[in-house]
């Protein structure tokens, strides 16, 4: 197939890239850069399977060739990201994925947009289950995330109904790895980074509120199954193994070996208490299910940070 990724330079863009390629598929990558970066594509430059268009996806892609897959991964998808660009956000959001389930359409091939697990805002029921609608305050700071992705599905969904198109929803949890910006603001970049640095880790509250951690390769591998399933109501794609803040602190702090002390600052507005993943769905329709524990996805993302900032540090070195 030849397949169209929108964000193909993000962090969980490139990897699926890789995914798709690795499969024998024929790869159309889009970026414009935002938050993506080329170091993430390098590696397939002058490969004749993959071609990169460096394009915003909030304005329409004419593409003369047709594809048989479009997925649409383009949007800021961090907090210091999108409370940043939240214009941005709004506009991949909406007119970014309008544009992709359109160029989805015109070309008669099979659409899966990135949802997250943001479409549930800040919880009332525990884990949460697909069928719950959420509980999202749309003009807090975090709502020009969540909306836009709560558009998305419901766009995506009218496509699907009116027009017939044949499309999937992935609802995404905290994805970490390899790839990912040092400072974009998310727990695991944040924490790795401080401790490597020997720096106070910052916790947000009392650290007990809770996450559910998936390493990229597990990620990818549910989100490759969904696209190739008939499965077109949305699906969790996440790791249900809860764990608090803190205790991720401290095993990062153990795994990097830093004296790094803990601290607590203020917890952000619409700050989600709990968030885990109910995925018997995913189970269920793809036969998925995460394989990597935390520590284990720790170890394979920690090498990736401590050669940024080795090579950040030697830099500033020969600056001076």
């Amino acid at each position: 197939m030849r397949i169209l990724i929108t964000g193909a330079a993000g962090f969980l863009g490139s990897h699926l890239v890789d995914r798709f390629l690795a499969a024998g598929h024929r790869v159309v990558g889009v970026d414009n850069f935002i938050t993506g970066a080329w170091r993430n594509l390098e590696h397939l430059e002058g490969r004749e399977d993959f071609f990169f268009i460096e394009h915003d996806i909030s304005t329409p892609l004419f593409l003369a060739e047709r594809v048989e897959g479009v997925l649409h991964f383009a949007s800021p998808a961090s907090p210091v990201d999108y409370l940043e660009l939240p214009i941005q956000t709004l506009k991949v959001g909406s007119l970014g994925t309008h544009n992709s389930v359109g160029l989805a359409k015109a070309h008669g091939a099979r659409f899966l947009l990135a949802s997250t697990s943001e479409v549930y805002g800040d919880p009332q029921i525990h884990p949460q289950t697909e069928d719950y609608w959420g509980h999202v305050n749309p003009i807090g700071p975090r709502g020009v995330y969540d909306e836009a992705k709560r558009f998305a599905e419901a766009i995506t969904m009218a496509y699907h109904r009116y027009h017939g198109l044949d499309t999937r929803i992935a609802r995404i949890f905290n994805t970490y790895g390899p790839r990912m910006r040092p400072a974009d603001g998310r727990v695991i970049s944040n924490f790795i980074v401080q401790g490597l640095r020997g720096d106070p880790i910052t916790l947000y509250g009392d650290g007990n509120q809770t996450r559910s951690f998936c390493f990229v390769e597990d990620e990818v591998e549910g989100l490759f199954r969904l696209f190739f399933s008939d499965y077109t109501d949305p699906m969790n794609v996440g790791n249900p193994n809860e764990f608090t803040v803190r205790q991720l602190a401290e095993m990062i702090l153990e795994e990097t070996g830093g004296g790094s002390e803990l601290i607590e600052r203020p917890l952000p507005q619409d700050d989600p208490k709990v968030r885990q993943p109910d995925i018997t769905l995913a189970k269920a329709q793809l036969d998925w299910e995460p394989r990597t524990s935390l520590r284990d996805g720790l170890k394979k993302t920690i090498p990736y940070f401590r050669h940024l900032v080795e090579t950040e540090g030697a830099r500033a070195r020969t600056l001076d």
